[in-house]
């Protein structure tokens, strides 16, 4: 090529780059100006898809909240378990209960990485679809497990399938709404952990009046119900335009884009999609690649870290204790049809904490909630404990405030760090790296949920540590410790775009910055003449 047709041919690029940038900033500005009853209008298309795919996670929460629950049930203790005699009656033991609550951990930390893999190849909609269809036939395992062997088997088996689902539906909900959507739409994830959660303290609360063994079998059976729901919905979905950009497949980007945004003017859609090529080129600039290596290099190590660590504080503020709700208001003295109504009532309590928290997102600060909301579960923690203590005096009045405070503590629970974690991965990881850092946060949720799973039957069961409301002050000191991380670490991203936060995180901006820096015009430009600078210089 000589030298004039090649100059030629730069000034051709150049101009279209112009072009492309001056679209994503006009995007930019437009997404910036939308208010919540516009984006409403303009993406509900787009909404009705990340909730779809966001109802897969009831499956897995539904599952999470029924064998701890099961626990308490008279006639699965006496199918699995063994008399202990005395006042303890027929129990599961310790080793059995930690090993049966954690199979799906176990699968489900697979199922992270599985799903990862499989976007990236497949896209979301295939992906998520091919794990509903391989689900089916593994309930039916759980469903007539003839031993505590077979059961634990048919747990990590479901496990995969709703890692990948746990994966993949966060990441969606990110990916397919506008900004101004997007923490609304990724807490309506931890939205369908409570209805799972609710379904479930239900349908064993039926079940508590079946005889025989159908009394734990039905519970297991309802898991076929979301299937053929589900499945007809999916198959009709769209799939991420983000995916299609990172593929190089823009014409497919733009149909999707005006397939989840039908009322949005045809010149909107063009300057949708530059936008996300914009941000997908600059992150192409600062970030090495798309693997798992990748989210422990440079400005996404600190993403990575961030990520992991607020969704291992759910775990690490002692959410536990509560998937054990049914089994600790027993060991707390309640009667077991009291021990389920209880359960009911915590996760009705669940379910109105997470609607009030998009009230949240609405007027405050995503740091802002995390931390006032970590600092009340902490103190809760430490009054749980208090009246453990006071209850073990002979004050029965004790033992329902101990029920009562852990409604409480849940309710808080689910008003701020619980549903604010979906939001804060999701805008925190990078569009290139999302499946890949959503998968990883979501391993570690997995493996202190393991670790201190196994833990949680020692610290309850009156065979063994018996702490019973003691642990709180266990998950106290954990919990402040998440505190003073957050306090130094957590950014604040709420009402700032994809592009935005990878100016910020390449600039290395400090986290208690974030909400007020100020973002000049073309700093992209800047941040990736600076990134190849610096890449020259070593």
């Amino acid at each position: 090529m000589s030298d004039k047709a090649e100059l030629a041919l730069n000034n051709e690029k150049d101009l279209a780059w112009e072009q492309l940038r001056s679209e994503a900033d006009r995007d930019e500005d437009w997404q910036h100006s939308l208010t919540l009853w516009q984006s409403l209008c303009i993406y509900k298309t787009a909404v009705f898809w990340s909730i779809v795919a966001s109802f897969c996670i009831v499956m897995e929460a539904y599952d999470t909240l029924l064998l701890g629950s099961l626990f308490a049930l008279p006639a699965f203790k006496q199918h699995f378990g063994h008399n202990q005699g005395g006042t303890a009656g027929y129990q599961i033991s310790a080793p059995w209960q930690a090993g049966l609550q954690q199979g799906a951990n176990i699968g489900s930390f697979f199922g992270v990485f599985l799903g990862a893999i499989l976007v990236d190849r497949f896209g979301y909609k295939w992906s998520i679809i091919g794990n509903l269809v391989v689900l089916a036939p593994i309930i039916a395992l759980v469903t007539f497990a003839p031993n505590l062997g077979a059961l634990l088997a048919g747990e990590i088996l479901c496990g995969i399938p709703w890692g990948v689902f746990s994966t993949l539906a966060e990441a969606f909900a990110s990916e397919i709404c506008p900004q101004s959507l997007r923490g609304y739409l990724t807490v309506f994830v931890n939205m369908c952990w409570v209805l799972g959660h609710f379904i479930g303290a239900g349908v064993l609360r039926a079940a508590n009046n079946i005889d025989g063994k159908w009394s734990y079998r039905m519970p297991f059976a309802v898991q076929w119900v979301w299937i053929p729901i589900l499945l007809p919905f999916l198959i009709f979905a769209p799939d991420s335009p983000y995916w299609f950009v990172r593929k190089g497949k823009l014409d497919k980007a733009e149909k999707t884009v005006r397939r989840i945004a039908p009322a949005a003017e045809q010149s909107r859609v063009q300057e949708v999609v530059s936008s996300m090529v914009r941000t997908n080129h600059l992150e192409q600039e600062v970030s090495a690649g798309t693997s798992f290596l990748d989210c422990f290099k440079g400005v996404d190590r600190r993403r990575t870290e961030i990520s992991c660590v607020v969704w291992t504080t759910q775990i690490l503020c002692g959410l536990q204790f509560a998937n054990y709700s049914t089994y600790f208001f027993q060991q707390a003295g309640l009667s077991t049809i009291y021990s389920f109504d209880m359960t009911i009532g915590l996760y009705g309590a669940a379910f109105i904490g997470t609607c009030l928290s998009w009230v949240l997102l609405t007027y405050f600060g995503r740091r802002r909630i995390w931390l006032t909301g970590l600092s009340c579960l902490v103190v809760g923690q430490i009054l749980i404990g208090v009246l453990s203590v006071v209850a073990d005096k002979g004050h029965e009045g004790a033992r329902w405030a101990q029920a009562g405070l852990m409604i409480g503590w849940l309710f808080t629970y689910d008003m701020t760090v619980g549903p604010l974690a979906y939001a804060i991965v999701g805008e925190t990881s990078s569009t290139r790296l999302r499946n890949k850092t959503v998968g990883l946060a979501r391993a570690s949720y997995n493996v202190f949920s393991v670790c201190f799973g196994v833990l949680m039957p020692y610290m309850l069961n009156p065979g063994k540590w018996n702490w019973a409301g003691k642990t709180g002050f266990f998950w106290a000191g954990i919990g402040f410790l998440c505190l003073v991380w957050a306090f130094f670490r957590l950014p604040e991203l709420k009402n700032r775009s994809f592009l935005e936060a990878d100016i910020m995180f390449a600039r290395g901006v400090p986290a208690r910055k974030f909400s007020t820096y100020v973002i000049e015009a073309d700093a992209d430009e800047v941040v990736r003449a600076q990134h190849a600078e610096a890449s020259y210089a070593n």
